[in-house]
This record gives structure tokens, sequence and C-alpha cells, in this order.
């Protein structure tokens, strides 16, 4: 064997030009929040989704009133310094009722996301995953509950259970997460052809762990956008509900409350029905620019 030696060993050529990283490596969410940030309109709805939730936390503390305390010498005031956004006609502080509200409207819709991604999101992916006679049999019983109409559900649940906010929830839990079921499976029983999921049955991975930890990570973007119109679409609800009184109980608050109340009065008191309407359309605009947005950020066709 021949000795080794320095003169053996030369500098390695330099590298040519063409041949170097034009950017450092990122990952799929660094370059999807890159391509995001991008997004003039999705970013707007996404500062100002973050300014509602503040003025929704802090708001109702800006003031000295709270949302169920009667002024009944300052009833249906204009706004002015002492009332930021005026009054009703029991002299109730529109500003603290309003933020309120917001509170409560935002927190409907986390909920239902909660649900969708508790419930929706392992329906589908189960099945899915398993098919067969167990997909069929999941997919009729998902039939039989969304040819429910949601109005017949809730009006039966406030007659059993008294109208709140915990009825509503409920009401929207046995129906919403039907839309998320449905995505989740399409996107499960197009990932389990996939060649790591063969590798991680070979490898002798449960059933649940290849749903939890492979299936379901991999269809977190499309998850992510359909969670972004699940919310306001809850809020929407619960706006309508409330609208036609069939929401929050009084003195509690919410946008479709105030409202309602607003529409009642708006020739005379036309503010009592701009702000939570302003609110409301803000929101919903917001929410939408953002779902838009991730679309676009998520999806791999758009990366350069």
């Amino acid at each position: 064997m021949p000795e080794i030696t320095d003169d053996l060993f030369a500098p390695a050529p330099k590298q040519d030009q063409q041949q170097k990283i034009t950017r450092p490596s990122i990952t799929y969410w660094q370059d999807a929040w890159r391509r995001l940030k991008k997004n003039k309109f999705a970013m707007a709805g996404f500062y100002f989704l973050i300014a509602i939730t503040l003025m929704a936390i802090i708001g109702p503390y800006l003031q000295k009133s709270g949302y169920e305390l009667q002024h009944l010498a300052a009833r249906n005031e204009m706004p002015n310094g002492a009332y930021w956004f005026g009054t009703d006609e029991f002299g109730r502080d529109l500003w603290v009722r309003l933020w309120w509200g917001t509170r409560i409207s935002l927190f409907i819709g986390i909920m239902a996301a909660l649900m969708d991604l508790c419930i929706g999101v392992l329906y589908g992916g189960v099945s899915a995953y398993y098919g067969g006679k167990i997909d069929d049999i999941m997919q009729r019983f998902i039939e039989v509950v969304y040819s429910i109409p949601y109005l017949l559900i809730t009006v039966l649940l406030i007659v059993m259970m008294g109208a709140g906010i915990w009825t509503i929830i409920f009401a929207y839990g046995i129906t919403g997460w039907i839309s998320m079921a449905r995505l989740v499976r399409g996107q499960v029983l197009s990932l389990k052809e996939q060649e790591y999921v063969l590798a991680a049955t070979s490898l002798g991975a449960s059933s649940w762990r290849i749903i939890t930890k492979h299936l379901i990570p991999n269809a977190l973007s499309f998850i992510i956008i359909q969670i972004t119109f699940t919310i306001p679409q809850a809020i929407f609800t619960e706006a309508f509900l409330s609208f036609l009184g069939l929401g929050v109980k009084v003195p509690l608050a919410s946008l479709g409350m105030l409202l309602s109340d607003g529409v009642g009065s708006m020739r005379v008191y036309p503010w009592r029905l701009l702000f939570p309407a302003l609110v409301f359309s803000l929101m919903m605009v917001s929410f939408n620019l953002l779902g838009d947005g991730l679309r676009d950020a998520l999806d791999p066709k758009f990366r350069k």
C-alpha cells in the first residue's frame, strides 16, 4: 500500500458562480409567511383582526360603566366625551357593550373552530384512512346530520336548554364540523397513497400514529384555511340568531343583538346601528381577506 503524503492532496477548485445557492434555504412555513406578507390585503385583514381582538379584551375596561349598568338620565345620548359611542334606550354605554359583544362573538367563533379541529379533523381522517364499509357508514351519518336544518336544531335546543351562549355553541357543534370533515377526508384520501405512509406502515406504526403524525399534519395548510372561514361563519350565525331574538340573554350583548337593537332605531338614533355594523363588517371582511391570502400563501403552486 503506497504511503500517504501531503503531495497526494490538492485544494479543490473554486465553485462555479452558477452553482452557488442563490438564496438561503427556508422551510415551507417560512416561505408561506414570506408570501403572505407580500399580500397587502391579507396583512391588512390580519392587522385589523389583531386590533379588534385587542379592543375586545381591553375595550370594556377603558370606561367605568359595565355592560349592564343603566344610566336612565342619559338615555339615547349621542357620542360625546362621557359616552364615546353614545347610549341606548336604557342609558347603557354602547362603547362597553360593543366591545363586550365583540368578545362574545369572537369566543363563539373560536369555540366553533376548536370543534372543527377536535371533531371534524379526526372524523374525516379516520373515515378516509380506513375506507371501505367504515367510510361508507361514517359518510352516511354525515349526510343524515347535514340534512337537518341548523335553525331547527337551534330552536329545539333553545326550548330544552334555554337561550344562551352555550346553546348556540352546542347547536353549531352538531352540524358545524361537517365541512371540515369532508375537506380532511378528501385530503387524506390522496395522502394515504404516498410512499411515506407505506413506509410507516411497513415499520409497524399504528393507524392512530399514521393519522395523527403523518396524514393530518400534511393536510394542515388546508385545515388552517378552512378555520379562517369557519370563524366568521360562526360569528355570522350567532349574529343572525341574535338578530332573530334567539341569541344570548339580556343583559349580555353580542354583535347580533346590538345590530337588532340598532335597526329598530336607526332613523332616530343612527349611531346605535353605525358602530356595531362597522365593527361587524370589518371583522367579516378581515377574515375573508386573511383566508384568501392564506390560501394563496400555502398553495405550493404559487411558490417561486
